[in-house]
């Protein structure tokens, strides 16, 4: 005699095995995402305030420049000056930063007085932050070839003297010269060099979430970051910048 219990078996069978599908297309579904078309990133200094604020959680569109999928899935945009861009760090590739895109391909670049001029033309730069007035020769009327900053890498040091004709800065193909919209308190490309095409990831896109100034765990213990997580969860509504959250960045 067949047991009354079989159906029973054979449907929460069936159940369990449904649901681990439902779980596994979920998470293809969340590697493809996060993979080719955004990806999660944290503000952790000041270098581009007041576009963007330590603490400012971002979504980045890592197709609108067509690298990898992008170019099979939808027409693409040109990198543009001005553009906002997250890119792999060219002297740490496994860093990320997030810069202004201020020198294109063939641009010829410098700044008198700490302001940008482009192919001859002073630039229009309404997001720009100034902290101090002009007192650093070489961050303020870059570039020079007579003063060494002390951040300055000496590979970019010697690089830069073969690309300064005139005064100006030749930006080569495939390359661009990004800069920190704060503008007295930014390591760019001034100290470090160009970021290759490649390097770029992609333009962010949203501030998902945006918390105030006390998110800063640094060189905590371990017991410290497990504090620091529980109070985030319990004082989300007090820590959250409302006005910043679910931002467009431009």
């Amino acid at each position: 005699m067949d047991s009354p219990y079989r159906p029973i078996v054979r449907t929460l069978g069936s159940d369990v095995i449904g649901s681990l599908q439902s779980l596994l297309g979920t998470v293809v579904i969340a590697v493809f995402v996060i993979t080719f078309i955004v990806q999660a990133f944290q503000i952790p200094s000041e270098s581009m305030e007041n576009t963007l604020l330590v603490g400012d959680y971002l979504l980045v569109n890592k197709l609108c420049y067509g690298r990898g999928a992008g170019d099979l899935l939808m027409p693409y945009q040109k990198i543009a000056r001005g553009d906002i861009v997250v890119f792999h760090y060219p002297v740490d590739p496994k860093q990320h930063f997030v810069k202004r895109v201020i020198g294109l391909p063939g641009d010829r670049l410098r700044l008198i007085s700490k302001k940008v001029w482009i192919n001859g033309k002073p630039l229009d730069e309404p997001y720009v932050r100034f902290l101090e007035p002009p007192n650093n020769m070489f961050r303020d009327n870059f570039p020079r070839l007579d003063i060494a900053a002390p951040r300055l890498g000496g590979d970019w040091w010697l690089q830069m003297k073969k690309l300064v004709v005139d005064g100006q800065l030749i930006i080569p193909e495939g390359h661009y010269f990004v800069m920190g919209d704060n503008r007295d308190d930014s390591e760019d490309s001034r100290y470090w060099g160009f970021v290759p095409g490649e390097n770029i990831i992609g333009r962010p896109l949203l501030i998902y979430w945006s918390v105030k100034d006390w998110d800063r765990p640094g060189a905590l213990s371990f017991s410290q970051r497990v504090y620091h997580v529980a109070y985030a969860v319990t004082h989300v509504f007090q820590i959250t910048r409302w006005n910043r959250t679910l931002r467009l960045v431009h």
